[in-house]
């Protein structure tokens, strides 16, 4: 199943101008070769505010034009309250491009967005999923199934690259390359890079893409990743669902992809490599997320020079 359902994303808004002007923002986004992630994200976002504001019954709930600042700002103070600083911010990001897109179309002489501040968000450590939890979800995954073969190579090539969720989970069988050990990733912005993995993964991917082989019409399946029965791919959303049913069976909580991306973040820094370098095997166009990992890495080589000073303890 696709992400992005525009028909239900739009199914509890009034006729009129906001589900209109949704569809319209949507053939623009696709038709400037945004992912469906990204696209899925922005438009929840204006949907979002559209209910928020039919259930306050201000004025704009109607016409997305009519939106003013202060009806922005109550918005995002109930996500704030409801959800979370971080998930405020993201929704102003979405809302931003948004009316945006209304300035640029002639909808609007200026956006409501211009004089509305982000949320801040409070600067935490970044969690990493480390080698010891690895092995717990790893250990699950011990056997000959189809599912445990699969799965151990999904977790095992989340951990040895550091890749999205949804670069791994969309991965196509023509993106991997046993001969060199890599994988083309589809990255965001339509941005692809290819990254090595260990002879441990290729290992395991070999294994998996054996018992792939076996399955009748396989061959035929562009994506990578299947299904435990039959040969129906499996999707971003249920590698997540896999991960977290791992997760409850290992006794490991909050797993989830990303966090295998802080954790090769993490190493990288705690053992002094280049950061350009690894902008470019994570992806990233700016410096503003190895600046905020790093901070994870730094704070870790603080306590073990902490202890080894022995200050406090001389007496």
């Amino acid at each position: 199943m696709a992400l992005l359902d525009l028909d239900k994303l739009c199914s509890d808004l009034p006729d009129g101008d906001w589900a209109g002007f949704l569809r319209d923002w949507d053939r623009s986004l696709r038709a400037a070769n945004h992912s469906e992630t990204t696209r899925y994200n922005y438009l929840l976002a204006v949907a979002q505010l559209a209910r928020f504001l039919i259930g306050c019954a201000a004025e704009a709930s109607k016409d997305p034009t009519l939106v003013t600042k202060a009806d922005v700002e109550s918005f995002q103070v109930w996500m704030i309250e409801t959800r979370s600083a971080a998930t405020a911010l993201n929704k102003h990001k979405g809302l931003q491009q948004f009316f945006r897109y209304l300035v640029e179309e002639g909808e609007l002489d200026a956006s409501p967005m211009e004089r509305v501040r982000q949320p801040k968000t409070p600067q935490k450590l970044v969690p990493i999923m480390g080698d010891a939890d690895t092995k717990k979800l790893l250990d699950s995954t011990k056997g000959k199934t189809f599912a445990a073969l699969r799965d151990e190579a999904i977790i095992r090539l989340y951990y040895n690259t550091g890749a999205r969720l949804s670069e791994v989970g969309d991965a196509l069988l023509t993106d991997l390359d046993m001969n060199t050990e890599s994988v083309l990733l589809h990255g965001k912005g339509a941005k692809d890079r290819r990254v090595r993995f260990g002879p441990k993964t290729s290992r395991v991917l070999a294994r998996y893409l054996r018992a792939r082989a076996k399955r009748d019409g396989a061959a035929d399946v562009p994506q990578l990743w299947l299904a435990e029965r039959g040969v129906r791919p499996l999707a971003p959303n249920g590698i997540k669902a896999m991960l977290k049913r791992r997760g409850a069976a290992a006794g490991v909580a909050s797993v989830y992809a990303h966090r295998w991306r802080h954790n090769f973040a993490h190493e990288w820094h705690k053992a002094g490599g280049n950061t350009g370098d690894l902008m470019l095997l994570l992806g990233w166009a700016s410096d503003d997320m190895p600046r905020r990992y790093a901070a994870s890495a730094a704070a870790e080589r603080a306590q073990e020079f902490q202890v080894q000073m022995g200050i406090g303890e001389r007496v």
